[in-house]
């Protein structure tokens, strides 16, 4: 007679496997938001008058299908961007081709030059989705670098360490995110 093996019971094994599931499905984190945080501007009133932007208070930033760069229709590097941004942005030497300055009196920081200017994002439809996130990452860290460096030089901390609710707002109020991002369209692929 041949020797009998034992069964072994596999249902407190699925039962187990189970509880293993449920224990690390509960227990960690999957990160899965994605995106750029980003305040919309309010909706125009209904009689609002569209105001009139000068054309030298536009850069024009414009991404093909052949996730090429193109800057006032000339081609960069992407590594490019963030600096040409914060020049544009700035306007350090009053060029007549970079945007108009205009003072302000701002609570917390008093008379400081606020830029005109206003960053026009377009991207092909064919844009890659990698290129559409480093461009706006280049233009979120000229941004910050420059509310960084007036931070720094007004209240002598770095703007993302600062903790005090009007010392934020000044300094949004003398750097504001001036970019206008248009609806993707066809704009063609080899240049």
């Amino acid at each position: 007679m041949s020797k009998r093996s034992a069964d072994i019971s596999t249902a407190s094994m699925a039962d187990i496997s189970f509880l293993l599931l449920t224990f690390f499905l509960l227990t960690s984190s999957i990160n899965t938001d994605l995106g750029i945080t980003r305040k919309l501007p309010p909706p125009p009133e209904e009689n609002q008058e569209i105001p009139e932007i000068k054309t030298r208070n536009v850069l024009q930033v414009l991404v093909n299908r052949s996730d090429k760069l193109l800057v006032q229709s000339k081609q960069i590097d992407i590594s490019q961007l963030k600096e040409v941004a914060k020049e544009f942005l700035t306007n350090p030497a009053n060029k007549q081709d970079l945007p108009e300055m205009e003072e302000k009196n701002i609570k917390n920081l008093g008379t400081v030059k606020v830029s005109k200017g206003i960053i026009s994002l377009k991207n092909d439809r064919g844009t890659s989705y990698d290129m559409y996130i480093q461009v706006q990452n280049e233009l979120t860290a000229a941004i910050n670098e420059l509310r960084s460096e007036l931070s720094v030089q007004r209240y002598g901390v770095k703007f993302s360490e600062l903790t005090n609710a009007d010392y934020i707002d000044a300094i949004s109020k003398a750097i504001p995110v001036a970019i206008s991002e248009a609806e993707p369209e066809n704009i063609g692929g080899t240049q």
